[in-house]
């Protein structure tokens, strides 16, 4: 006779079980983040947050990048969150050992804590994020107001970990790089519960309220620890190159078209911005030199009508090439060559001239406020675009082009219009780039600026709204604030480029 046997597939102690796997290396956590980091006072001062042996005075009182190892330390006792934490873990201990390590300081904290963490790796297990209930709209509002306001916070956090530079905090550079490991920590422990797919699922079922918000927050910015007139002018730079990406992101994301000239749009739009500066208003100045540019986007993309893949690559790199060269031989007399074109004057609105602080806001605020507006612009741009009728045309060539033309889509008028848009959305950003920095000069618009666009493009994931931003933040913030590092600094960046590619192959920002 066949026995049923009744009992439940998995043992219901099992999850238990699982629960405390990761307990051993969230205690190794915590009691390395406790010890001594330096033996020694450094030759800047002593460590940060009194981590050493002669300035331990309050061994529980943890702050700084000690305080974000207890929070990991102490996350890591949540069953689905060891690995993520260990992951941040690592990176802080390893960033700080390292730093100890190149002073010559022998670390006491720095091999438990890494130790630590390699430990949670590998007992951490990853398990499916679950299905988070979306709620209504009274609980969503709330909620994305709280998300929101946490990305304002981690936003300025990032931007003044360390200082500004090295005379006024010796160790920024290593603070500034640890708070980059609690960070991806942080963020991993959310994905793990499904937390940031949830947030992200609310914003886009209730889009208007959530880009208000997130408007709302960005002119916020000014108000934080990064609303200073140095972050101002890094914060409205990042914005306008991030604009630029964003108007990329349609030629190469979205239509599949390999551009390796684009910059030669942004300073199509700077140069006739800086020529017209004298002359007209800005609005008049800045919508010349997006239309100048998206004439210049019909004509490289005309011949796209006959070359794909590399040819177009090729063609695309041969218009940037000779666009640089003309502006520096001053060809026509509209670039100024050498000399560059000096003297923009800058925005002004009733008196007020953009590059002036208003009121208690620090210098560079209004421009600051202007690229904000750009970008929301251009992610709207995008946005819409993308779930129109065109954009599936873009998409579609971008997957295969004979089939999209096999089934009727007009790939020829596709492409041009692809970069049209593109090009007119660099020509507005090149307009603002050319008054923000008073001066433009053909050394702005190199071939490497065009590749660190792409990059930009690919890195934060092609074809998403947000993602051009995310990758422009990354590889402009990157390399000021790896500045602390002199001669590592190349090494380092192409090292965090490396790392995003290997763990996030589609992009920070996925489709």
């Amino acid at each position: 006779m066949t026995t049923l046997d009744t009992r439940p597939a998995t043992d219901p102690r099992a999850p238990a079980r699982r629960s405390w796997r990761t307990a051993p290396g969230a205690v190794l956590v915590l009691v390395g983040a406790l010890l001594p980091w330096a033996t020694v006072v450094l030759p800047g001062g002593a460590y940060p947050d009194l981590a050493t042996l002669q300035f331990f005075d309050a061994p529980h009182q943890v702050t700084g990048f000690r305080l974000h190892l207890v929070l990991l330390g102490l996350a890591a006792f949540l069953p689905g969150a060891g690995r993520a934490a260990g992951v941040g873990v690592v990176i802080v201990a390893l960033v700080h050992t390292a730093f100890l390590a190149v002073l010559g300081a022998l670390s006491f904290g720095g091999p438990v804590t890494l130790a630590a963490g390699a430990l949670l790796i590998w007992l951490g297990r990853p398990a499916p994020a679950p299905a988070l209930k979306l709620p209504g709209r009274a609980v969503a509002w709330p909620v994305l107001v709280a998300a929101f306001a946490a990305l304002l916070w981690l936003v300025s956090a990032t931007l003044t970990a360390g200082g500004q530079s090295r005379a006024t905090n010796p160790h920024g550079g290593a603070e500034f790089l640890a708070f980059l490991g609690f960070a991806v920590g942080l963020i991993g422990i959310l994905s793990a519960y499904g937390v940031l797919t949830w947030i992200s699922t609310l914003a886009e079922r209730h889009r208007a309220f959530g880009v208000t918000v997130l408007l709302a927050c960005a002119m916020l910015l000014p108000l934080t620890e990064a609303g200073t007139g140095y972050w101002m002018t890094v914060a409205a730079t990042i914005g306008i190159y991030a604009a630029t990406a964003i108007g990329l992101n349609i030629v190469v994301g979205l239509a599949g078209l390999l551009d390796l000239g684009y910059v030669a749009f942004l300073g199509i739009g700077a140069f006739t911005a800086a020529n017209l500066a004298h002359t007209l208003p800005f609005p008049v100045a800045a919508l010349a030199g997006a239309a100048v540019a998206g004439v210049f986007g019909v004509v490289v993309g005309a011949p796209t009508l006959r070359v794909r893949g590399d040819y177009l690559a090729i063609v695309t790199l041969a218009f940037g090439e000779i666009f640089f060269r003309a502006a520096q031989n001053d060809i026509g007399g509209l670039t100024g060559g050498a000399n560059s074109i000096p003297g923009i004057p800058p925005i002004t609105i009733f008196g007020q001239a953009f590059n002036q602080p208003v009121g208690g806001l620090p210098a560079g605020f209004l421009y600051y406020a202007v690229t904000v507006l750009m970008v929301a612009g251009a992610m709207a741009v995008l946005a819409n675009l993308k779930h129109s009728r065109t954009g599936r045309a873009w998409l579609a060539i971008s997957e295969d082009e004979d089939v999209a033309r096999a089934m009727g889509v007009r790939t020829g008028r596709a492409k041009i219009l692809a970069f049209l848009v593109g090009a007119t959305l660099a020509g507005l950003a090149g307009a603002v780039f050319a008054h923000k920095l008073g001066t433009v000069g053909y050394e702005s618009f190199d071939f490497s600026e065009s590749v660190t666009l792409l990059a930009a493009v690919i890195l934060g994931g092609m074809g998403t709204v947000p993602g051009a931003v995310v990758g422009a933040s990354l590889l402009f913030v990157l390399p000021e604030k790896l500045r602390e590092f002199s001669d590592y600094r190349l090494m380092l960046f192409g090292l965090a480029l490396i790392l995003i590619m290997r763990f996030r192959p589609r992009g920070l920002v996925s489709k």
